[in-house]
C-alpha cells in the first residue's frame, strides 16, 4: 500500500475535524488542496533551481561548439594544446559512463595559456564559469606552503576533493604551481583518479583534474628551437614530437609536484599538454584582442611596441617571449 506524503498527511490531519461533521467531499477537497500544494512545491523548487546554482543541466553543460570558437579565436600560437583539449573534453563529457576522471596536466613556459585553457574549460562547462562552486583552485604557494605539513596537507586535501565530489560529481580541481608543489603531495589523491566505480560510496569518474606546471618548458622550448634552426614550421610540431620527452622531464624534475609520482607511473595522467614558446606574432595577437576585450580599437603600432619588447629568448636570436603574454595588461596600461 502506498503511503501518503508527509505534507499530504498535515494537510488531512488540519482538516480532520471538518470531515468527522460533514459530507465525505470534504475530504476529497483537503486531498485536492494537499495536491495542489504539492504541485506548488514541486514547481517553487525547480525555479530555485534557476536563481540557486546546483549539480543540475540549468547549470553544468558542455559546450561545445563554444570551446572550439573560444580555442580558435582567443589562444594564440598553440595548435597541439588546441587539438588536445578539444578532444579530450568533448569526448569525456559526452561519455555518459567514463572509465575514470578526465585527467589533464599542461605544461610550458608562464604566459603560454595555461590557466587561460582551464577558464575556458570551466566558462563551457559551468554556467558561473570560474565563479561556479563547483570549479576548485588549488595553487601550491597559496595552499600548500610548507613542506613540514605535508601529511596535513594529504588529509585536508582527500576530505577537499571527497566533499565536494559528493556534492557534484562534474566538479572540476585546477591545481596551479605543480612544479612548486612538495613531491608526493599529489599522490594523496591517486585513488580518486584511478579505475574505480566507487569509493566509499562516492564515484570520481565524471569529474576533471588539471595540472598546470612550468615543469617540461625548456623541453618543450629545445624542441621549438631545433624546429626553427631546421627552417621548419612551428606548426609541423606534434604531440608525438614531445609527449615522451615532456613526461619524462616531468618524472625525472626533482623540483617538481610530479617527481616520480605513481599519477604517471600509473598511467592516470591522460594528456601531458605542451604549451609551445610565443613568437612575435602571437604577442601581438594577444595585445590586439586585449585591447579588443577593453573596448578600445584595436592599434597595430601599439601592438608592435608591446611585441617587440617581449621577444627576448634566445638573446642572440631573440626568437620566443620568455614571459608570453602575461604581462600585456600592465604594459597595454603603459602604452595606452
Amino acid at each position: 500500500m502506498q503511503t501518503l506524503k508527509p505534507h499530504i498527511l498535515l494537510l488531512l490531519l488540519l482538516f480532520s475535524g471538518v470531515t468527522d461533521a460533514t459530507e465525505p467531499i470534504s475530504t476529497s477537497i483537503a486531498v485536492g488542496m494537499a495536491a495542489a500544494l504539492t504541485g506548488f512545491l514541486a514547481s517553487y523548487q525547480n525555479i530555485l533551481y534557476y536563481f540557486h546554482e546546483c549539480c543540475r543541466p540549468e547549470w553544468v553543460y558542455f559546450n561545445r561548439t563554444g570551446l572550439e570558437a573560444d580555442l580558435e579565436s582567443k589562444l594564440f600560437g598553440q595548435h597541439i594544446a588546441s587539438r588536445i583539449i578539444l578532444k579530450a573534453v568533448s569526448g569525456f563529457m559526452s561519455n555518459e559512463n567514463p572509465k575514470k576522471p578526465l585527467v589533464l596536466s599542461l605544461h610550458g613556459w608562464t604566459g603560454t595559456g595555461k590557466n587561460f585553457v582551464s577558464e575556458l574549460i570551466a566558462e563551457n562547462i559551468f554556467k558561473k564559469g570560474m565563479d561556479s562552486k563547483y570549479v576548485h583552485v588549488f595553487t601550491s604557494e597559496l595552499h600548500f606552503p610548507h613542506s613540514s605539513q605535508s601529511d596535513t596537507y594529504k588529509t585536508q586535501l582527500q576530505q577537499w576533493i571527497k566533499g565536494n565530489v559528493s556534492e557534484c560529481g562534474r566538479s572540476m580541481f585546477v591545481f596551479d604551481g605543480m612544479d612548486k608543489m612538495h613531491p608526493g603531495l599529489i599522490d594523496s589523491i591517486k585513488p580518486y583518479l584511478d579505475y574505480y566505480d566507487k569509493l566509499d560510496g562516492v564515484s570520481y569518474r565524471k569529474a576533471i583534474f588539471i595540472f598546470l606546471s612550468n615543469a617540461g618548458g625548456e623541453s618543450i622550448v629545445d624542441i621549438a628551437l631545433d624546429f626553427w634552426k631546421a627552417g621548419r614550421s612551428r606548426e609541423e610540431i606534434e604531440l608525438r614530437d614531445l609527449e615522451t620527452v615532456l613526461s619524462l622531464s616531468v618524472f625525472n624534475n626533482k623540483k617538481s609536484g610530479l617527481w616520480h609520482t605513481s599519477l604517471i607511473d600509473k598511467n592516470l595522467v591522460d594528456f601531458f599538454v605542451p604549451f609551445l614558446p610565443l613568437e612575435y606574432h602571437h604577442v601581438v595577437q594577444c595585445a590586439m584582442n586585449e585591447m579588443k576585450v577593453r573596448g578600445h580599437e584595436p592599434d597595430l603600432n601599439v601592438a608592435d611596441e608591446v611585441a617587440r619588447f617581449h621577444i627576448d629568448f634566445p638573446k642572440r636570436e631573440g626568437i620566443f617571449a620568455f614571459k608570453g603574454c602575461k604581462t600585456i595588461q600592465s604594459k597595454l596600461d603603459y602604452y595606452t
